[in-house]
């Protein structure tokens, strides 16, 4: 029972949030609509081509407060994915042909069901990521946890905004990155980032409200400065764009900045990014099982269309073919420039 209550009180919490995070961005007078934007495209509305990822939000427990964190994750965060809804997760697997499950949080390490969530995909032959934030890999509670990711050939992608010091510290917190770096180097000894099955990808972010450099420019400046200064391998280097929500959102506004940041983002909104949205190819489940668009309008709290069946529990893949994506302003984020996904740059050309 008292579980139960906790659950309700974090998902009240989520809501009042989400709520307010809406009502700031849409009284953002003056800029477009994104919906206008895609109408001018001639993209309205944005609607899903296929189902590629099931993307598991675990929670929002981490060992880290990131400035930047649009989950507003942190080690006071309560919500964390119950064991049922992972079998859930994996039912939905085994019922579809969808090939990735990309598991994040929070931590998404930290969650109880992680592991099992890992073993049980594999054992459908699908391809697993795992978003993590590096720090994870070096806690005494996390013992063998890189010898599990290396067995299941579990691809990480691991967050590490610069390879500047103070810049990383300055938005994940002190000493951060130092331990970051001792994390790639256990990565790298577990036979990470060489070229074979276990892929290691690192995802960079700006540390302030600009749009990313561009990837293939950012990728060299990492893998020289990582293999150089620190003997660390990777295999790629993808940029991703801050969007204006949770704690990025109230850093713009504290900072006066949200108004520069949404004109920039508006006025680099490119078409053939805002077509290869990821959006377009993914079902993102909540902590709770509620499923979404993506990971951002999770935290809006916009499910999917209802006619689609929104819980995990309930998941038919052939429903969610053509299915119409929720948007808002906070899109914009995803489609300026040469575009910002979970995967890296989406632009064409």
């Amino acid at each position: 029972m008292a579980s139960k209550r906790t659950s309700l009180v974090a998902r009240q919490s989520e809501l009042a949030s989400a709520t307010r995070q809406r009502a700031i961005l849409e009284r953002a007078n003056g800029h477009s609509t994104f919906r206008a934007k895609l109408e001018q495209s001639g993209l309205f509305p944005l609607t899903v081509s296929g189902v590629e990822t099931l993307q598991v939000n675990v929670g929002r427990f981490c060992n880290q407060t990131c400035r930047h964190c649009h989950v507003d994750a942190g080690p006071d965060r309560t919500e964390i994915m119950s064991r049922d809804t992972a079998r859930d997760c994996v039912r939905a697997l085994a019922r579809s042909d969808i090939p990735v499950l990309d598991i994040t949080g929070g931590a998404p390490e930290l969650c109880p069901s992680f592991r099992y969530l890992v073993k049980e995909a594999r054992a459908l032959g699908r391809r697993v990521i795992d978003r993590c934030n590096l720090t994870v890999l070096n806690l005494a509670a996390q013992g063998g946890l890189i010898e599990f990711l290396a067995e299941h050939q579990v691809e990480i992608v691991a967050s590490l905004p610069s390879v500047d010091a103070t810049a990383t510290n300055e938005q994940r917190g002190s000493g951060v990155f130092e331990a970051s770096m001792q994390a790639l180097r256990k990565l790298n000894d577990a036979g990470y980032g060489r070229g074979g099955r276990l892929r290691l990808v690192i995802a960079s972010n700006p540390a302030g409200p600009v749009l990313p450099c561009p990837q293939d420019a950012t990728e060299a400046v990492f893998r020289k400065e990582l293999c150089e200064k620190h003997g660390i391998r990777v295999d790629a280097v993808v940029t991703l764009a801050n969007l204006p929500l949770s704690r990025f959102l109230e850093s713009l506004l504290e900072s006066g900045e949200y108004d520069r940041y949404m004109s920039t983002l508006v006025d680099a909104f490119n078409p053939c990014a805002a077509s290869s949205a990821m959006c377009r190819t993914m079902v993102s489940v909540g902590w709770d099982g509620i499923l979404f668009d993506c990971d951002f309008n999770q935290m809006l709290d916009l499910p999917v269309e209802k006619s689609a069946g929104r819980h995990i529990r309930d998941f038919d893949p052939s429903h969610h073919r053509g299915r119409r994506v929720a948007t808002g302003r906070h899109c914009f984020g995803c489609t300026a420039g040469r575009g910002s996904s979970c995967g890296g740059e989406t632009a064409c050309g």
